[in-house]
């Protein structure tokens, strides 16, 4: 697993991660989301043991990244924009020169897993061509194939999908979602929030190096927002009366349509419902209203500066 205690990393007088903590399981997502220079990859690279946090400490299934940096290096697979190719090698030279630093000795395992992940990730043809001569979606392809090739337990993911066309994001966004289901702890950063609401688990909103919230896409909404709301439309006008639970809110009431505010909707739903068609009510639709992750995100973006947590 990946936790991270009061993470933090100072360069001169610049504090670029300031007290990041949060914990990655295994067969769980966790998505940094947040502009660039939020903090991201200075995150991941110090729990990559890449470098030395100012303060803190981190652990990588359960080594520490400070004191037990070589086993970190052999439990992690990572992907960053700013790790670089080496052009002159070609594709299946290049993910064998890291299988060896891996530790695969025995040739024959070596070329099976180079061999599939050349395929699976589109490489195979351009598997004898030189990395310098890749595109940058072939190039960022060829950089996750490196970080799958020692088949690591946990996967530190600094913008995957980076200058990726719609086909070979979505099947990174597929590989993705399946090593998650082999049980792998995979922490993402990424700037796209619809790429964090379609992978992770739990997300964890960062900016100036600070995590401002975390929790589920709905934990967020929910505690952005308040209780969900739901717009309940009627098919001819309705000004008859109903006794609703008491937590339940009118937020609004038109004679076409009503905005509730309903905690507890699994169980507060059908009993709305029921009340209305009892009073002979004609129903046409209850459906929740939608909050975006884009809505929420910017919310807590605004309440933190509210606070003075970031400028």
């Amino acid at each position: 697993m990946i936790e991270a205690e009061a993470l933090s990393k100072q360069f001169d007088s610049f504090w670029a991660v300031r007290e990041v903590t949060f914990t990655v399981k295994m067969g769980e997502i966790l998505a940094l989301l947040g502009q660039n220079g939020a903090g991201k990859t200075t995150t991941i690279r110090m729990l990559n043991a890449l470098l030395r946090p100012t303060r803190g400490r981190a652990r990588i299934m359960g080594y520490d990244t400070v004191e037990q940096p070589e086993a970190v290096h052999r439990s992690v697979g990572m992907l960053t924009e700013q790790h670089s190719l080496y052009l002159r090698m070609n594709g299946y030279e290049y993910l064998e020169f890291y299988a060896r630093l891996y530790g695969l000795h025995d040739p024959g395992e070596r070329r099976r897993r180079i061999t599939s992940l050349l395929e699976y990730f589109g490489l195979g043809q351009a598997a004898s061509r030189r990395c310098g001569e890749y595109s940058k979606g072939m190039r960022q392809k060829l950089s996750l194939a490196r970080a799958l090739i020692h088949e690591p337990p946990v996967l530190l993911l600094d913008e995957p999908t980076s200058a990726m066309d719609p086909e070979a994001a979505q099947l990174v966004r597929q590989e993705i979602l399946r090593l998650r289901s082999k049980n792998r702890a995979i922490l993402i950063s990424t700037h796209n929030l619809t790429e964090a609401e379609m992978l992770a688990d739990r997300i964890a909103i960062i900016a100036e190096g600070r995590i401002l919230a975390t929790g589920t896409p709905q934990e967020l909404k929910r505690e952005v927002f308040g209780e969900a709301e739901y717009l309940l439309r009627f098919q001819s006008p309705w000004e008859g009366a109903i006794t609703l639970p008491e937590s339940v809110e009118v937020v609004e009431r038109k004679p076409m349509e009503w905005r509730l505010r309903v905690p507890q909707p699994q169980t507060m739903l059908p009993l709305i419902w029921r009340g209305l068609l009892e009073q002979g009510a004609a129903l046409l639709t209850l459906q929740e209203v939608p909050r975006s992750l884009e809505e929420t995100y910017l919310a807590v973006m605004a309440r933190a500066r509210e606070r003075g947590e970031i400028q």
